[in-house]
């Protein structure tokens, strides 16, 4: 693979992107940066067909990109577009509205812009919780039996629930579960919290068992809604207009959504891009002849979720890679801004 056989590549991929046909030989050709013969460049497209990087639909026909021909252009072909000060002005205002934007909603904001503006189908799914430890629960009173439960963990991770007990609880009894719970469950792994540590933590608390167990129960229940990945799905229809994607198998995504939250799981830092075709994952992912791009935005640093789009393979990676760098390192910076003020 020397320096000529993969400005040919990038040409073949890049010119795919913009027609849908295949690329020939005199096509090639006639760009300003090629500067070899016709037969030259059919040479080397035959040796990157040889490769795997290019196929011939047809016997006649030019050639078009294969996913690892895409794979390779992404790593060693593609140059960054960036975005310009206007692009950056324009995201911006998608992110501005009348009312302060909590994270739900900033999430939201986010593929609902990205859907928008690429036409493919813009996901996002919070970080699963690995490596939090619960620092703190507490059992607050609202009104006549009515007890909000409050659990915090070392992420920063804030879930409540309200529980509307059978009679009031006395100071002694609302002390003693606080206590009992600081005692059983700070530092605890949020991944450890399983039915049976709180069978256990029942069985421990005695006298006060049939009291305090729909508190127990309501806390378990927190803790279930801590570990769930929330996934966000806007512009699925957007698939539907893609002449390169399969009807049958849009459709069957927008029903089962969830099977792409592993997928997202298993991206790391940087941006992923994985295919349809690509190993293993073919077996998972719904749409054939299909991509995914996914980023990570961050929370105090730590890993928070992921955002990603799901489009054709026949993409401007170049130009949409960018989009997806920018509005993730927005969210970071946005979420940062809110904890920050509600610090102070």
């Amino acid at each position: 693979m020397d320096d000529r056989k993969l400005r040919i590549l990038k040409a073949v991929v890049e010119e795919y992107v913009v027609t849908g046909e295949p690329v020939g030989s005199k096509t090639i050709a006639a760009l300003p940066d090629i500067h070899v013969s016709a037969a030259t460049i059919r040479n080397d497209m035959a040796f990157l067909e040889q490769l795997g990087l290019l196929e011939q639909p047809h016997t006649s026909a030019g050639r078009i990109p294969t996913f690892q021909g895409y794979r390779v252009y992404i790593e060693r072909c593609m140059g960054g577009k960036g975005l310009s000060e206007e692009e950056r002005a324009r995201l911006d205002g998608m992110f501005a509205g009348d009312q302060p934007l909590t994270e739900e909603l900033l999430i939201q904001s986010a593929t609902t812009a990205l859907a928008e503006i690429t036409n493919c189908a813009a996901v996002a799914v919070n970080a699963m919780p690995q490596f939090s430890v619960i620092s703190k629960v507490e059992v607050i009173p609202t009104g006549k039996r009515l007890y909000v439960i409050l659990l915090i963990t070392s992420a920063g991770n804030i879930k409540n629930k309200a529980c509307r007990l059978e009679f009031d609880l006395n100071d002694e009894q609302l002390q003693f579960f606080t206590q009992f719970l600081t005692e059983h469950l700070h530092g605890v792994s949020v991944e450890d919290l399983s039915p049976q540590m709180f069978e256990q933590l029942v069985a421990a608390m005695g006298a006060y068992m049939t009291t305090l167990s729909p508190l127990v129960q309501g806390l378990y229940e927190l803790s279930r809604d801590m570990m769930r990945q929330e996934l966000t799905v806007n512009g699925a229809k957007n698939l539907l207009t893609c002449q390169d994607l399969n009807t049958v198998d849009i459709v069957e995504f927008m029903e089962h959504q969830d099977v792409i939250v592993p997928l997202l799981n298993d991206t790391f830092s940087g941006i992923h891009v994985m295919f349809s075709e690509d190993g293993e994952q073919g077996g998972h992912f719904v749409i054939g002849n299909s991509s995914m791009i996914v980023g990570r935005w961050k929370k105090d640093g730590r890993d928070a979720g992921r955002l990603g789009i799901i489009g054709p393979m026949r993409l401007d990676y170049a130009k949409i890679i960018p989009y997806l760098e920018y509005f993730t390192e927005k969210i970071s910076d946005l979420i940062s801004e809110k904890e920050d003020d509600n610090h102070e």
